[in-house]
């Protein structure tokens, strides 16, 4: 065990019970809080040498009175919770755990998507309401079945998950659009990068996985919605505040677009007067992607290599511009 002392602010989502702290716990004196207030942080963090947070949030004032702070780690891929900046001037390294959840988001986009396509648990329920034993038919359907094959899947966003997406989507049958700063490489007769408009307006299912940044806050919005075809369906398993909820809502209650499919909204947990609580054809599940046991491992794992590369002088996965 080295005399670094460790200090996990808000532990209990990456580890319910389910995973173990063991290995952590060895590379120092470790305190592991399932949950931290903002008003609790700097009491709890004084005098640690290394911080995990998730969704707790470091900004500059609480960076400033923890002095003997040495290294944020986020347990999570985006690392907006922390003042970067701040921490950089103030010598503190910042890690991140990139592309742990890769293939669980993109298995959440096709478990919505099916969902949408083929409302299974609807159906069961109806059989099991009885629909079925009282039919004049062999068969019944309560609500379209959509084949997803030949329809465009239009991505907004072409890292690790998008390109997963893609792939999965391919195999379906589906034709790709993408939209993206980057040119890309394209080998696949099926994958086209077009403009935004163009993908708004051609595409039958829009998944978003672009980062949150000024340029694509509120990216779905009244003015973008209106390029949607009336059969559209929206995901998101990105970041709440790439959509304007009010206008989405409006949307999908009007009828002008198909179907909103969401893990994350713009608060979290969302207020009860969020309007998408209530908008017609809006599935929404709590921010459940990255949550897979594997992936969760994997993001502890990570976190776990984090702490024991910077107390060796060798830290990994650093965020900060200048360090």
């Amino acid at each position: 065990m080295s005399d670094f002392s460790i200090c996990v602010l808000d532990g209990y989502t990456l580890n319910p019970g389910d995973l173990s702290w063991d290995e952590l716990k060895k590379l120092g004196s470790c305190t592991i809080y399932d949950r931290t207030k903002p008003q609790e942080l700097v009491d709890r963090l004084a005098g640690f040498d290394i911080a995990i947070t998730n969704k707790v949030v470091l900004d500059a004032d609480k960076i400033y009175k923890l002095p003997d702070l040495k290294c944020l780690v986020v347990s999570a891929t985006g690392y907006n919770v922390v003042d970067v900046e701040s921490a950089t001037l103030k010598n503190i390294t910042v890690c991140n755990v990139p592309a742990y959840s890769t293939d669980s988001v993109a298995q959440l986009v096709f478990s919505h998507l099916l969902n949408i396509a083929q409302n299974v648990a609807y159906h069961d329920k109806t059989v099991k309401q009885g629909r079925w034993v009282k039919s004049a038919d062999f068969s019944y359907w309560e609500t379209p079945l959509i084949e997803l094959a030949g329809l465009k899947l239009g991505i907004i966003g072409f890292g690790q998950i998008g390109r997963r997406v893609a792939e999965i989507g391919r195999s379906f049958g589906m034709q790709i659009l993408l939209n993206t700063p980057r040119p890309i490489k394209n080998n696949h007769p099926d994958l086209k990068q077009v403009d935004l408009n163009t993908l708004l307006k051609e595409s039958d299912v829009i998944s978003l996985h672009c980062p949150l940044t000024d340029a694509t806050k509120h990216l779905i919005n009244k003015e973008t919605l209106q390029f949607m075809k009336p059969s559209a369906i929206l995901i998101n398993t990105g970041r709440g505040p790439l959509i304007d909820e009010n206008d989405l809502a409006d949307a999908l209650n009007k009828g002008r677009i198909s179907a909103a499919c969401l893990d994350v909204l713009y608060s979290e947990p969302p207020g009860k007067d969020n309007p998408l609580l209530t908008a017609k054809n809006s599935v929404i599940t709590p921010h459940i992607a990255w949550a897979s046991i594997a992936a969760r491992k994997r993001l502890m794992d990570v976190v776990t290599e984090n702490v024991k590369a910077f107390i060796s002088g060798n830290a990994q996965n650093v965020v900060n511009p200048k360090l």
